[in-house]
Parts: structure tokens; sequence; C-alpha cells
């Protein structure tokens, strides 16, 4: 896996589907699986144009194909080996509530901030 921009694209987002998993996500090129592809979900929700990848024994969400550029993915930071959600203190939202392949605007829609107490 090739990440598009290091860590740079980390990112949440607003839509429907991703409120409720919650991930942070960075995107990547070239993503290919060296291992557990054969435990794998796939879901397609919505418009079912791209598949969210899912551990199909612990139900972990790992990533998914963007719906905006079909040719990156949305890899579920805490995934990675080394690697936390903790360990972004300002993530963007997408504004996927309003999503350009729907007609919106998209772009950022906020920040999520995680101040530590420690």
């Amino acid at each position: 896996m090739t990440l598009k921009d290091g860590f740079n694209t980390v990112r949440r987002c607003n839509c429907s589907f991703c409120r409720m998993r919650g991930a942070v996500v960075v995107f990547a090129t070239n993503v290919a699986l060296t291992q557990g592809d054969a435990q794998l979900t796939e879901y397609r929700f919505n418009s079912k144009q791209v598949g969210h990848y899912f551990c199909s024994i612990c139900g972990i969400y790992t990533f998914h194909q963007s719906r905006s550029q079909p040719d990156q993915f949305g890899v579920n930071v805490a995934c990675l080996d080394g690697v936390s959600p903790f360990d972004f203190t300002d993530v963007p939202v997408s504004d996927g509530m309003n999503h350009p392949k729907d007609g919106g605007a998209g772009g950022i829609a906020g920040h999520l901030v995680y101040t530590p107490t420690r």
C-alpha cells in the first residue's frame, strides 16, 4: 500500500454510513492485501458504487474504495501497525452529507479535535 500523501490525508466523514462507523481513514493507492483477504466481507450501501470491507471474523471496518476517486482507498488507521486514531489531534471531517457525486459541494464540514489529558 502506498499512502497518497503520508498521513496528510487523514479524514473522518459525516455521511450517514461513516457517522455510524466512526473511523479515521487515510487515503492510499496501490492497496494490496498480503494476507487475510479470504476473511474480508464486502458491503455496498446507498449508491452501491463502491465496496466497504470488513473482517468477517471480528467485524472491524478495514478499508473502502473512494467514491470520488475510485483509484484511491480509505484505510482505517486503526488497522495499520503502530498507528492509533488517537495519534491525530485535529482530524478534518469531509462533508459526505453533501457529496459531490450527489450534487453537493463537498469539502470540509469541520474538524474533530482530540486533546489528551496526559
